[in-house]
């Protein structure tokens, strides 16, 4: 599986704590990470929303096949990444978090805050949450015995967010100067660099290129 590490302007200074836990504990998976910032201050100041539309693009073109990333609450960020197409993003703050989020929703994006618990013993807390990513199979249910209805339930939720949301090519062509502009800094810097290396999708890069050129 190859894992996206996006995040945003409020948590950079965070950056090289997370990619570094976060690729411990997905090499020990066997799973690939690749990490897109913000890294620093230096860099663009990119916001949640702006990662939202990032995120959007790394899961719908199959350049990452999960993201992780969040904001100070993690709420924004999570609102954020599921009005998107083909995101279903969970707020987690803990390993039990986690391990109920991938289980029983079995989504694609996680939302971590990085302020709100971010205090004595972070790294081992953010080690533990992220080993439940890997824990077993997502969508497995939890707990067994209510196992079958929550996979009906989460693949139900895939359709009703299929049906609710439109394409995301249409969010990059929009014509709204404040959403071009979101698509813009949403691959600032680095970003367009590496999501060009992992994404396959010649039509979305195309997309891209022209808004943000």
């Amino acid at each position: 599986m190859k894992i996206a590490l996006v995040m945003e302007w409020s948590t950079c200074e965070k950056n090289e704590v997370v990619s570094r836990v976060l690729n411990k504990v997905a090499e020990e998976n066997g799973h690939t990470v690749v990490n897109y910032g913000q890294y620093n201050m230096e860099d663009n100041r990119q916001t949640y929303n702006q990662n939202a539309v990032f995120t959007a693009a790394l899961l719908n073109s199959g350049a990452a096949d999960f993201v992780i990333t969040g904001c100070g609450t993690g709420s924004g960020a999570m609102l954020a990444c599921n009005a998107m197409p083909g995101v279903q993003c969970g707020l987690v703050g803990d390993s039990v978090e986690t391990y109920l989020f991938t289980q029983i929703n079995g989504g694609n994006c996680i939302s971590i805050p990085y302020a709100l618990r971010w205090g004595w013993a972070a790294e081992l807390n953010l080690e533990y949450l992220l080993e439940k990513l890997f824990a077993k199979e997502p969508g497995g249910g939890y707990p067994e015995s209510a196992a079958a209805s929550e996979q009906r339930n989460a693949k139900l939720l895939t359709k009703l967010k299929a049906a609710a949301n439109r394409d995301f090519l249409d969010i990059i062509n929009n014509e709204d100067p404040d959403i071009r502009d979101m698509v813009k800094g949403a691959f600032a810097g680095k970003r367009m660099e590496l999501f060009k290396e992992n994404c396959s999708d010649q039509n979305m890069i195309a997309a891209i290129e022209a808004v943000i050129v």
